[in-house]
């Protein structure tokens, strides 16, 4: 399983700003984050809900994955 974190996220969505992600990811129809870690200031996604909700809700932003992040 793969990780992403906000900044992860924020250039999944075709580059943006990182507060423009945390409203993003703080919407209902987001993937709930699996974990935060460093002392509750991180919250880390499920790379595939990520893609799987980017298809969903903004399938402009589909992208191919690079080749360093094919499995």
């Amino acid at each position: 399983m793969r990780l992403v974190a906000l900044s992860d996220i924020a250039e999944m969505l075709g580059g943006v700003s990182r507060t423009r992600a945390t409203e993003i990811t703080n919407r209902a129809t987001f993937p709930a984050p699996l974990d935060t870690v460093a002392s509750g200031k991180v919250r880390v996604w499920e790379r595939a809900a990520v893609e799987a909700w980017i298809r969903t809700y903004r399938p402009h932003q589909v992208r191919d994955a690079a080749p360093d992040e094919e499995g």
